[in-house]
């Protein structure tokens, strides 16, 4: 049986789709863009604030399954602008601590709300 994940500290959806849904021991976490949970404004005044704010609403959702970064297996990075990848990975990277997910990082032409940036991921215990 899979459980809908919605928490009051992530952002509402902004289509039709669960934040993440959790089946058995695995956690599926839908793209987060930085979109502020409290306010639900748009927090993109860069994109090192705006990968912040994703990897705060990832870690929110994780912590309301009972999880943490150190669970997460893969994750896919969407980027409006490849020229950004280094501020990101550097932003992404400080958040996990030893053995890193498998990731892919790839640019796209357009994301919801025309945001910079976009990360789903899977977790598992």
């Amino acid at each position: 049986m899979k459980k809908a994940i919605d928490i009051p500290n992530a952002p509402k959806p902004v289509g039709s789709y669960s934040q993440a849904i959790l089946k058995n021991d695995t956690l599926y976490i839908s793209g987060q863009i930085p979109l502020n949970p409290s306010t639900q404004d748009l927090e993109i005044g860069s994109i090192e604030e705006a990968t912040e704010q994703v990897m705060r609403n990832i870690e929110s959702l994780l912590k309301a399954a009972d999880m943490s970064l150190n669970d997460v297996l893969k994750c896919s990075i969407f980027l409006k602008d490849m020229n950004d990848f280094a501020a990101v990975n550097k932003i992404y990277s400080s958040y996990f601590h030893g053995t890193f997910p498998a990731r892919e990082t790839v640019q796209v032409a357009k994301l919801p709300l025309d945001v910079p940036i976009e990360i789903s991921c899977i977790a598992a215990k």
